[in-house]
């Protein structure tokens, strides 16, 4: 799915009434029936609802939300942030449809609005997504009375004072509405998929309202939202008379001290997802580990005790992937170094990505086409730091152009890269994957996608939708405090299942 940007979107909604055709007053309604019918389903009738209207289209969402609200019996009370004499168009139409005019704020919002002990509900539908500059002055300060009350607080397609397309972190004791839920409209705003912007958007729920197919298949982006939709086409299919050689062999170069769960792991998830035949290559202390843990992998037996020391034979293998638990040894770096010479398809995390930020004149190694796996601290280490989210993003996609590879960045919407620009945002996954060992397996899953020959961008999109999946089933049995990494093996089978649309 495409991410648009805020003036996207904007020409997506123009497009929508010119060519559907539809009024804009109407789309209007679809979007403000959108949300009622959330807010039927969610909030009782029995609570009572307030809403912060601005003088534009967004405020002009809010009235026709109240309107209907109020025709289902709900107690709703209408504030009007400005000038009724100011309005849009639509906001004019839907303030005149209203059965009583609202309340007008033009002073200090009153401490009446905000009874103290009052858990009753706001609708937040001041500011749109054609902000442009910080809010100031008056409706700054409605704002902070709407961040200090203790009611429910819900934010029409995004929380006034944010930007949809750039971040806030520059701005000083910013006034932007802390939402425990964002009613948005497809498609989605970018702002959305980042962490700085959480304790702004709470939990954000998109509807879909209409907008025109046609434009958006046709707009230019390099933004998308990864969904089962996209993936779903993506996978191979097997044929009657398959047999392991055609799924392909991958090396995993995992493990060491006192770390061959990291190989245990990575091997599990590995063999998991479909590759033909999997082998580790292990620091000799690590054989009786991996044969009694992982019977179903072969072994390449490294010739130090400890350490991943040499590099191996690699013409018989489709896809390596490297990093989890190898340690940041002299001889481990040296090895890894003649690796990425080889030029082979490949995967790099953990260790191996802080072997790179060690050595970065090294980055020009990189075999075109490779996948990293960096969680942000590490993704740091090679690239550098950011002063927000945003500029992280543009790091990456700049570090994946310069490199010819694919980042995937760990985290809440893992951000995957490509060499052309664009950012593919996940869509799975849960805070219960926030466990050692997690980012194993996810490299596991990768090296077995690249060794059953998926492409790239392929391997990135699916392997990082079925590892959150997979954590997403075992949390339903689980918790979420109680997930643990080598669940998330255990259910990559139901997780391909799901794709497939066989649960």
């Amino acid at each position: 799915m495409k991410i648009l940007s805020a003036q996207k979107t904007r020409e997506a909604d123009a497009w929508t009434v010119a060519h559907e055709p539809i009024a804009d007053i109407d789309l209007m309604e679809r979007a403000a029936t959108a949300c009622a019918q959330w807010l039927y389903e969610h909030i009782p009738g029995t609570r009572s609802v307030r809403v912060f209207a601005g003088t534009g289209n967004n405020g002009g969402d809010g009235i026709a939300i109240a309107r209907l609200l109020a025709e289902k019996g709900y107690r709703v009370e209408v504030f009007l942030a400005g000038d009724p004499d100011k309005l849009s168009p639509n906001c004019r139409i839907n303030y005149d449809r209203l059965p009583h005019p609202p309340g007008t704020l033009r002073e200090n919002p009153s401490s009446g609005l905000f009874p103290k002990g009052e858990v009753g509900v706001i609708i937040d539908a001041l500011f749109g997504t054609g902000l442009t500059r910080p809010v100031e002055g008056f409706p700054a300060e409605i704002i902070r009375e709407i961040n200090r009350s203790e009611s429910l607080v819900i934010s029409i397609d995004i929380p006034s004072g944010l930007f949809a397309d750039q971040s806030v972190r520059s701005i000083k004791d910013p006034a932007i509405v802390m939402a425990d839920f964002t009613l948005t409209f497809s498609p989605p705003k970018l702002a959305f998929f980042f962490p700085e912007n959480h304790q702004y958007t709470g939990e954000w729920v998109l509807l879909d309202i209409g907008i025109s197919g046609e434009f958006i298949s046709r707009a230019e982006t390099s933004d998308f939202m990864v969904t089962r939709s996209d993936v779903k086409p993506l996978l191979h299919h097997r044929t009657k008379f398959a047999h392991k050689g055609m799924f392909g062999h991958a090396l995993l170069i995992c493990g060491g001290a006192g770390k061959m769960g990291a190989a245990v792991l990575a091997a599990r998830g590995c063999l998991r997802s479909g590759a033909g035949l999997v082998t580790v290559r292990t620091p000799r202390s690590g054989v009786n580990i991996l044969q009694t843990a992982v019977p179903e992998a072969m072994l390449a037996i490294d010739p130090h005790e400890q350490f991943y020391s040499e590099l191996p034979v690699l013409e018989n293998y489709t896809a390596t992937g490297i990093g989890p638990g190898i340690g940041l040894e002299k001889c481990t770096q040296s090895a890894f170094k003649l690796l990425i010479q080889a030029g082979n398809p490949m995967v790099i995390d953990a260790d191996a990505l802080n072997i790179l930020g060690e050595n970065k004149t090294w980055l020009g190694f990189l075999p075109r086409g490779c996948i990293l796996t960096p969680h942000p601290r590490e993704f740091e280490r090679i690239a550098g730091k950011s002063a927000n989210d945003f500029e992280r993003n543009q790091r990456q996609r700049e570090f994946s152009f310069r490199h010819s590879c694919y980042i995937v960045l760990k985290g809440a919407y893992t951000a995957v890269t490509t060499p052309d620009g664009k950012c593919y945002f996940n869509t799975t996954g849960n805070p219960g994957m926030a466990t050692g060992g997690s980012g194993d397996v996810l490299t596991g899953i990768l090296t077995g996608l690249i060794a059953q020959h998926y492409l790239p961008l392929q391997a990135c999109l699916l392997g990082t939708y079925l590892h959150g999946m997979a954590g997403d089933l075992a949390a339903m049995d689980t918790g979420q405090e109680a997930l643990i990494a080598g669940d998330l093996v255990n259910y990559l089978g139901k997780a391909f299942h799901s794709v497939y649309g066989e649960l």
